[in-house]
């Protein structure tokens, strides 16, 4: 198998001419995410969007659920595209919806977006109290099933406590260190090291407010923070998950944020006054960007199998661990 190109994490407004740029990208696998604040009913309907996707364009998509799949997307020049939740909101209150969501394709869940959750708290509220008994008892299922837990926009402590109570190794899928950038979003040192260390992934977000200087951060820059988290936490654990919201009207922004929760806006991870999108980093502004981050990669110094596990082997090797049933249990 040829290097794979993975981004594990888009929120796309999703088109043909995106599902083009993929292939003009030569990106071959997508994790997509299909939820924010949906309940059960309207994620299945975005499904359906999705289905009609991949009939109409059998040319340049299709659904992904294994690892195999982004072998048939090399060999076919096309783009597996994988299902996420960055937010439990489909499974509602129960857990039963856990596996059911697993067998419509759904690969990925956040156990919190920002906000507290049924299952843990997310990294917007002041107290952090991890884990609820739901929460451990969806991990476990999770576990079972072969759902990949994602901690990206939860608390400390609920991240910790979910890589300690899970059985199987978990996700970060899209946010960046701490100490490169402090915003909320990104994870701490002491985050990162027991997420590697017990072979979970990290995957670096390109979205603006992850980034030291916003929009106008180098890729130099960036590219120099992946090789020194190479060197803290080991390049084999981590990959890309870019977090691209192209072409998303700014409406999306306050869906993102306020779904139903609240009456006001809730500006998050911007500036006061800061509803919309961000202007994103002129070195990346769509699936044919990739290259850059590679070239980058490359100007770093990094060993080159180090750099093709970033740019999507890593993600290759944890869809194979993380994807199907728990066979000890």
């Amino acid at each position: 198998m040829k290097t794979p190109l993975v981004d594990n994490l888009q929120y796309a407004n999703f088109s043909p001419r995106i599902f083009e740029q993929m292939r003009a990208g030569g990106v071959d696998a997508v994790h997509v995410t299909i939820a924010y604040h949906e309940s059960f009913r309207e994620m299945v309907l975005n499904l359906e969007r999705w289905n009609r996707w991949f009939e109409d364009h059998p040319d340049l998509i299709f659904k992904g659920t294994t690892a195999a799949d982004i072998i048939l997307a090399q060999e076919s020049d096309r783009t597996a595209i994988f299902f996420g939740f960055q937010n439990p909101s489909p499974i509602e209150d129960d857990i039963g919806l856990v596996e059911i969501c697993h067998q419509l394709g759904i690969r990925f869940m956040q156990l919190t977006y920002n906000n507290q959750s049924l299952l843990a708290s997310g990294c917007y509220e002041e107290d952090d109290t991890g884990l609820t008994r739901m929460g451990r008892a969806v991990v476990a299922e999770m576990n079972r099933v072969g759902m990949v837990i994602d901690m990206s926009h939860s608390g400390e402590r609920s991240t910790l406590e979910a890589i300690d109570h899970s059985t199987r190794p978990i996700a970060i899928t899209h946010a960046n260190p701490h100490w490169w950038h402090a915003a909320l979003r990104n994870k701490s040192d002491r985050v990162l090291k027991a997420l590697t260390a017990t072979g979970g992934m990290l995957g670096f977000s390109v979205y603006p407010h992850h980034l030291a200087d916003g929009s106008e951060c180098s890729l130099e820059g960036f590219c120099a923070m992946i090789a020194e988290a190479a060197a803290r936490y080991g390049a084999e654990n981590l990959g890309i998950g870019t977090d691209l919201c192209q072409d998303q009207p700014d409406s999306i922004v306050e869906w993102m944020r306020v779904g139903r929760w609240t009456k006001d806006i809730d500006y998050g991870e911007g500036s006061a006054g800061q509803a919309g999108f961000p202007r994103m980093p002129v070195w990346f502004n769509d699936n044919r960007d990739f290259g850059n981050i590679r070239s980058g990669l490359i100007a770093t110094g990094m060993a080159g199998d180090e750099i093709d596990g970033i740019m999507g082997r890593n993600w290759y090797r944890f869809y194979e661990q993380g994807f199907g049933p728990n066979k000890r249990m």
